[in-house]
This record gives C-alpha cells, sequence and structure tokens, in this order.
C-alpha cells in the first residue's frame, strides 16, 4: 500500500461514518444485552411461579436474540446493512403454541412407553 492510498482510506469519510455507527450500536448492544438478561430472570420466575414460561416473553427474547445478532454482524463488518433502527426489527418467528424442544418426547420413546 502506498502512502497516496493510505492518506485516502485515512480521510475517508465512508471509514469515519461506519466508526460512528459502530460506537453507537456497541452502546445499544450493551443496553440490549441488560434488556436481554431482565428478560431471562422474569421468564425464569414466571416459569417457576406459574409452571409454563410466558409465550409473549418467549417472541420477543426470540427477536431481541435476533437483534443482538444482527448488530453484532454489523460490528465485525460481516454485514453492511444497519440493523434497527435504520432496518426494521426483526419478526419472530415463533409459533404462539410452539413448546420448547426440549419437552417434545421422541417418537421412538413414546412409542416405547405406549407398547409396554
Amino acid at each position: 500500500m502506498d502512502n497516496e492510498q493510505l492518506k485516502s482510506n485515512l480521510l475517508s469519510s465512508k471509514h469515519w461514518l461506519r466508526l460512528v455507527f459502530m460506537l453507537l450500536y456497541a452502546a445499544v448492544l450493551q443496553l440490549a444485552s441488560l434488556v436481554m438478561w431482565a428478560l431471562v430472570v422474569v421468564q425464569f420466575l414466571f416459569s417457576l411461579i406459574t409452571g409454563t414460561d410466558n409465550q409473549h416473553l418467549r417472541r420477543f427474547g426470540h427477536s431481541l436474540s435476533t437483534y443482538i445478532y444482527d448488530v453484532l454482524k454489523f460490528l465485525c463488518y460481516s454485514s453492511e446493512e444497519k440493523p434497527f433502527p435504520f432496518a426494521d426489527w426483526p419478526a419472530s418467528n415463533l409459533d404462539p403454541v410452539e413448546e420448547p424442544a426440549a419437552s417434545v418426547l421422541p417418537a421412538t420413546n413414546a412409542s416405547e412407553k405406549a407398547a409396554e
């Protein structure tokens, strides 16, 4: 790399503007992480008290984790697309009546128990 190209890169507003966005998204990432931990605690308490998780919190947690992933992709240069608020909030594709995978018995175990 020659000096002219280096000087051009250092003076490029594109790089400096991305740095500003990266700093803003890094701060948003910290806030989103705090919200996620609060969600984890509330979901655990809800599950502890009622015996099942809250489907609305599960859907919000899914969309929040997708948002955090999108922010990390932007920060790591894996994506040039800026996440929310410059794009839509990630939709949760979880079915409201969908149960967590851990609570579903495999078909072989259920058929074996029925045969007993």
